[in-house]
């Protein structure tokens, strides 16, 4: 069968390169890809937004599945639209894509169904921010209530800060909505925990930890992620039996009930606090970087376990994972998350002899006049996998010092916490 890949991140490399492992899959096409997967499989440059244009496409392709990897097109109903016109599509529909697209709506669904959440408030004024911030102790978290690429998220530390931020979203910030929530801060560890889902059944499908600050220590602003490293140590089984029963079979069986039932990935991003998990958001979606350290460790068959999904028999298999751990640094463009150049020749990537436990996954990537230039930037995600963090994150770092990239930096100290 031929495939579609939506997306064109580092998430998406990795997806492809599993993907074309299964035994049943004919041809894969990634729309629009980057210059790792085009190295792979066929990229297609086109706005996948375009719904329109994309089933033209997907048609004259005889594609027969399609997987989307990134939120935008989920959040904007790709899933209802290709339904409708009998393609075969896996991710959730537009209402459930909701639990990621708006802060609100899955706030709302968390006090509904008395699941465990930092306390909040949803505002739409300036009025509603002086009202949470009388009651509320600082630092206070800021969230746009819409998609805002992983850069909609500040932890304040002023209540001054709190009104400035506030006020830079109520004015249009981020183009998705005008509207916010405030949180409480909620000290702990951080970590996400995957599942694979229908409308039946779920399975874990992994944990991990990401770090999302830019620099090291955790300080600077917030990135989509700067390195991420898989099993999260923290989650250890009774945590994971809470982590179910108070956050997930709550979420899955009020949206059931609602007449939306979930399909697809759904990773729920937690704190633990006190042996206590508490739910900070949902992704609806594979991470990025956690997929990256969490398909290489994945001894299934990924189609195979998306077919039966798509036939609500995921009971009907195991999940199987690897022993071994696994991690990845992401090299950036200097100057991300803010200004940044693009285009720049990354030159020695050919030269990299790389053995079976590493991987150079590709992110914001391009091929201009047969040369391979930056994109974005998260540009490549440097992952290895072994038995211990310490051992991985040094080969990795091996990697990209011979990568020897001058347009880039990255975080030397991933997995600071486990290491």
């Amino acid at each position: 069968m031929n495939i579609a890949l939506i997306g064109s991140g580092g998430r998406e490399h990795a997806l492809c390169q599993k993907i074309l492992k299964s035994k049943e899959v004919g041809k894969v096409f990634c729309i629009p890809g980057n210059a790792g997967t085009s190295k792979i499989a066929t990229n297609i440059n086109i706005d996948f937004l375009n719904f329109k244009l994309l089933l033209s496409t997907i048609k004259k392709n005889k594609i027969s599945l399609v997987i989307v990897g990134p939120e935008e097109p989920l959040v904007r109903g790709i899933v209802d639209f290709l339904e409708k016109n009998k393609i075969k599509v896996f991710g959730p529909n537009k209402y459930a894509s909701q639990l990621e697209g708006s802060k609100a709506f899955m706030k709302n669904l968390c006090k509904e169904n008395k699941i465990p959440t930092a306390n909040f408030k949803v505002c739409k004024k300036k009025s509603d921010v002086l009202e949470f911030l009388r009651n509320s102790q600082i630092p206070v978290v800021v969230k746009a209530d819409g998609l805002a690429a992983g850069k909609g998220v500040t932890i304040c530390q002023s209540k001054n800060e709190v009104l400035k931020i506030s006020n830079e979203i109520f004015l249009g910030k981020f183009k998705s909505s005008r509207k916010l929530v405030l949180e409480e801060f909620l000290d702990g560890e951080e970590a996400s925990y995957f599942l694979i889902v229908d409308k039946k059944n779920f399975s874990f499908f992994g944990s991990a930890q990401d770090h999302k600050k830019v620099g090291e220590k955790e300080t600077g602003p917030n990135t989509g992620g700067m390195g991420a490293y898989s099993p999260a140590p923290i989650i250890k089984k009774k945590i994971e039996k809470k982590i179910i029963k108070k956050i997930i079979i709550p979420t899955l069986t009020s949206l059931k009930k609602r007449g939306h039932p979930f399909t697809g990935f759904l990773y729920a991003g937690l704190m633990i606090k006190n042996n206590e998990p508490y739910l900070i958001e949902y992704n609806i979606r594979m991470g990025d970087p956690e997929c990256q350290v969490i398909i290489p460790r994945l001894k299934n068959d990924l189609i195979k376990l998306i077919n039966l999904a798509l036939k609500n028999k995921l009971d009907k298999t195991k999940i199987k994972w690897k022993k071994e751990k696994c991690m990845t640094i992401v090299l950036c463009s200097k100057g991300y998350p803010g200004k940044y150049s693009k285009e720049k020749i990354i030159k020695n990537l050919e030269k990299i002899k790389l053995n079976k436990h590493s991987m150079i996954f590709h992110a914001g990537t391009k091929i201009l006049n047969k040369k391979l230039v930056s994109n974005g930037g998260r540009v490549l995600n440097i992952a290895s996998s072994g038995g211990n963090f310490f051992t991985i994150r040094k080969n990795i770092i091996k990697i990209i010092k011979k990568i020897n990239w001058n347009n880039g930096f990255f975080r030397k100290d991933i997995g600071w916490r486990v290491i």
